[in-house]
């Protein structure tokens, strides 16, 4: 967001914990807006958004190591309060003065999973919630601990493993948490975050969708003036959002185009027509570059490969029909948070990269044209609410997400029509059955994978020698953490009766048991 347009804010300064969104998630479900940049980032993002708190997160990392990363001295000369969590509590402490040490020269341990911690003090960040005695669950994953808190600092909750649970410096609006409040472990931890957000930083907690669709309108028609923009729509929630609410803001001046690339789920490409020509009138231009994409695919089976020339062909796609329209001075993407933070570590390197999206990083240097990613800052359930505010149908609004790059992330190896086509079958008779259930809203994400195995089977009296297809479906709450939904075997069995029956080309299917993490929610 542009500074001039931004809503009251707290920056989350990330040192690569695995668990730094979820702190995201609560300042937000507080009420507060929230963006995290990464410690290298840290004073760019602290000098755009203006915040009116800053949260330290935890990492991997170890203070006492002379490498390790570090906040940057203007966040502590702001005056503003600040709030550290595990490695953001050692490490505040260590540049004010503190001492950190690691855990095998305490000859203590450290301290990892459930543990309980009593009050000793009363604390701002405890209001309506702790009092002095009390006894409570919270989670902790250190190794280091502080030895010796900084100057104006005190002990307000203790542990058995972490003297210095929680220290506060009043005075200066400094809290310091050995635990780690964003976690669900921590009962009370939202709380504990929403008290930070309002009673220390003082915020209202008034941030709403309302809000957000308000000041992305203004930002949007500051940021694209007289220019024409194109939009590219995968099929998704995301992309129509973006497109709905680009074309609130500035109306005919925005051209939709639908790629039909041959990788997409059942009767997709009639239902976007339908919604964007029927119910908004939005101007759309669908290409069908089917037997483009499904060329350049031939013999690919590297998932990043596969994802980068999916990537690269729709930027060609869209600039060949900017071209056509008469030229557009913008290019829009339904880029989500999620994707932005799996596809940059944290230290700004490639190192920890979990995927490349293939809508993050910018347009080719040869495109004269500025991206416009009006819900870059949200998760999913947030693009979810906003799609409603907008008034997007329910049936729309709520349908399972979609990735870009299709079906071919979900055909690991070679990517053929003949196997797009009967994946497309063994994914519409899966997700039928789960709406034949009742079991579509509450469930995240369904899907089906035509796996690169054969298998021999018996059908009638023959012998077969098909294809595997594996069943995803997880719930989530925003796509970065995920559980398998627990179908009852009754269900699994009628499913893959009705593929193995009806799909020419299956013979086995098998249901895909893990979480994320460990696996990512697609299998590419």
């Amino acid at each position: 967001m542009q500074a001039e347009h931004l809503p009251d804010s707290i920056l989350i300064v990330d040192f690569g914990s695995q668990v730094t969104q979820l702190i995201a998630r609560r300042v937000r479900e507080a009420g507060v807006y929230s963006e995290i940049a990464p410690f290298t980032m840290a004073e760019e993002a602290f000098d755009r958004l203006r915040p009116k708190g800053i949260i330290l997160s935890g990492s991997p990392a170890s203070v006492p190591d002379a490498d390790s990363p570090r906040a940057p001295q203007p966040i502590f000369d702001s005056g503003l309060p600040i709030l550290g969590i595990c490695y953001g509590q050692q490490v505040m402490t260590h540049q004010l003065g503190g001492e950190v040490r690691p855990g095998h020269e305490t000859g203590e341990g450290g301290e990892f999973g459930r543990a309980f911690l009593t009050v000793t003090e009363e604390c701002t960040l405890f209001d309506g919630m702790w009092q002095v005695g009390d006894r409570h669950q919270v989670w902790m994953s250190h190794g280091d601990k502080v030895t010796r808190f900084a100057e104006g600092f005190e002990i307000v909750a203790t542990s058995e493993g972490a003297p210095f649970a929680v220290i506060a410096d009043e005075k200066r609006r400094y809290y310091g948490t050995q635990f780690h409040p964003e976690v669900v472990h921590t009962p009370d931890g939202a709380k504990l975050i929403a008290n930070f957000a309002r009673h220390v930083c003082g915020l209202a907690g008034d941030w709403t969708m309302a809000e957000f669709r308000a000041t992305k309108i203004a930002e949007i028609r500051e940021q694209v003036g007289n220019g024409k923009v194109i939009c590219g729509l995968s099929g998704g929630v995301d992309s129509a959002v973006a497109a709905v609410l680009i074309h609130e803001a500035i109306g005919d001046q925005l051209t939709c185009v639908f790629v039909d690339h041959g990788l997409l789920r059942a009767r997709e490409r009639e239902q976007v027509e339908s919604l964007f020509r029927g119910t908004y009138n939005i101007p759309l231009v669908v290409v069908n570059a089917e037997d483009r994409f499904l060329a350049g695919l031939a013999g690919q089976t590297d998932p990043e490969k596969k994802r980068k020339f999916i990537g690269k062909t729709f930027i060609d796609v869209f600039e060949e029909e900017a071209k056509r329209a008469g030229g557009a001075d913008f290019l829009a993407q339904g880029t989500l948070y999620p994707d932005v933070i799996e596809s940059v570590s944290f230290t700004g390197g490639p190192s920890v990269t979990i995927k490349s999206h293939h809508n993050v990083g910018g347009l080719p240097e040869r495109m004269n044209m500025q991206l416009v990613e009006p819900l870059r800052e949200l998760f999913k359930d947030e693009v979810r609410d906003l799609g409603r505010e907008l008034g997007l149908p329910e049936t729309f609004v709520g349908r399972h997400p979609f990735p870009g790059p299709g079906l071919a992330i979900r055909i690991p190896g070679e990517v053929t029509r003949e196997r797009c086509d009967v994946l497309r079958k063994a994914d519409a008779i899966y997700l039928e059955e789960i709406r034949n259930a009742g079991l579509y809203d509450a469930i995240w994400q369904a899907f089906a994978v035509l796996l690169p195995v054969k298998t021999v089977g018996v059908m009638g009296d023959g012998r077969t020698y098909d294809n595997v297809c594996a069943l995803r479906a997880v719930t989530s709450t925003d796509g970065m953490t995920a559980d398998i939904y627990p179908f009852d075997a009754t269900f699994l069995s009628n499913v893959a009766t009705r593929i193995v029956n009806e799909v020419k080309g299956i013979n086995r299917v098998v249901y895909d048991y893990t979480s994320k993490p460990p696996g990512t929610i697609e299998w590419e």
